[in-house]
């Protein structure tokens, strides 16, 4: 197994196509075509998790956050950036960073909050713009259930929680091959009236190169007519953020105290008011501030996130509790999905959940 291979595992549960502009994922350092030996899977890469991957013989870190964020100028061990980066060249590690694709994932980094805090009836709290494209093409009649079964099997037809969508109308195309043509229909030179069904088809913008290598492949055609856009239509299954219920609705004083116990925390900052009654919970890992309209919106009685600041919390205004259990805590889980994911792919192989606390916020 190589580099790409456990790439192309990570990138079908988060498509880099769906990180933010700001970030800097993907493969960091190392080589594609790298046999590996091991995974290790850690929150943030440091000069202690790459010690702990050459112990583990992992010649590969996937991390959460990327080490390289800003432009790197030059390497000669001046910061933790610069010392982690030469000491991972050095020992031939391979680091990859999966950071805001994972936050966009419907199985990402929100889900796994949820699944700690058993949260139902979960859906996107921000979903993302511009995710969802639309193909058009023009197929003979004779090969039109071919190629859009093809299409469908390629991720094409998708949208929301229905697959297999398309649509379809007939008409008439015309075409002239020249001397160098070789039509599938008719001779060059002579112009053709066939049969035509048009397909119109939705798919997510990460399957584009997917679904045109297979239209080209199934189309009979020498040229294929086809043309494609981005749609406004609502993609339910990428963004940040998710919301969703509780179980059972709890008194504000127990909701506290089962956060504390299901995310293995001691401190959360808050903000008062909102319901005594908690029941709708929106949630989104490491730096949330941006989502606190967005959770009001929806009718979230609390929202759990990080990284607020102090005017952060007036933006409550008591229509909501805003907490805040710390940006590490509220990502700890997101290696062990990682891990999770990862060994369920790969079989047989070193997949290890880093033991190194990367936590850099101390609390007394």
């Amino acid at each position: 197994m190589i580099v790409q291979d456990v790439i192309d595992h990570l990138e079908t549960l988060a498509p880099l196509a769906y990180a933010e502009d700001f970030d800097n994922v993907g493969l960091l350092i190392g080589k594609k075509n790298m046999p590996v030996t091991g995974v290790l899977v850690t929150l943030d890469t440091l000069e202690t998790v790459v010690d702990e991957a050459v112990q583990k013989k992992c010649n590969m870190i996937v991390s959460f956050h990327p080490i390289i964020f800003d432009g790197l100028k030059q390497i000669n061990n001046k910061n933790y950036v610069q010392r982690c980066v030469a000491k991972a060249i050095q020992n031939n590690i391979a680091v990859y960073a999966i950071h805001t694709a994972l936050d966009n994932s419907l199985y990402g980094v929100n889900a796994t909050i949820c699944d700690q805090l058993n949260i139902q009836n979960r859906a996107i709290l921000i979903p993302k713009e511009k995710t969802l494209k639309r193909l058009v093409t023009y197929v003979p009649k004779l090969a039109t259930e071919t190629v859009l079964q093809k299409l469908f099997e390629a991720g094409a037809g998708a949208l929301g929680n229905y697959s297999n969508c398309s649509f379809m109308s007939e008409g008439i195309g015309t075409f002239e091959g020249n001397k160098n043509s070789k039509p599938k229909i008719g001779k060059p030179g002579k112009t053709e009236h066939v049969g035509e069904t048009r397909i119109g088809i939705t798919f997510p913008m990460h399957l584009e190169k997917k679904v045109l290598d297979t239209l080209f492949k199934y189309h009979p055609y020498e040229e294929v007519a086809y043309e494609i856009c981005s749609i406004d239509n609502i993609n339910q299954h990428i963004g940040m953020g998710m919301i969703g219920t509780l179980e059972k609705p709890k008194t504000k004083a127990d909701f506290f105290s089962f956060v504390k116990k299901k995310m293995g925390i001691h401190t959360i900052k808050f903000s008062e008011g909102g319901s005594q009654k908690i029941n709708k919970i929106a949630v989104l890992g490491g730096s949330g501030s941006f989502a606190i309209e967005a959770a009001k919106a929806k009718g979230a009685d609390v929202f759990i996130t990080a990284d607020l600041k102090y005017h952060d919390f007036f933006r409550a205004e008591g229509k909501i509790i805003l907490m805040d259990i710390g940006h590490y805590e509220s990502e700890q889980f997101t290696k062990n999905l990682i891990v999770s994911y990862l060994t369920k792919k790969i079989h047989n192989f070193a997949i290890v959940l880093s033991q190194t606390n990367t936590n850099p916020v101390k609390y007394f």
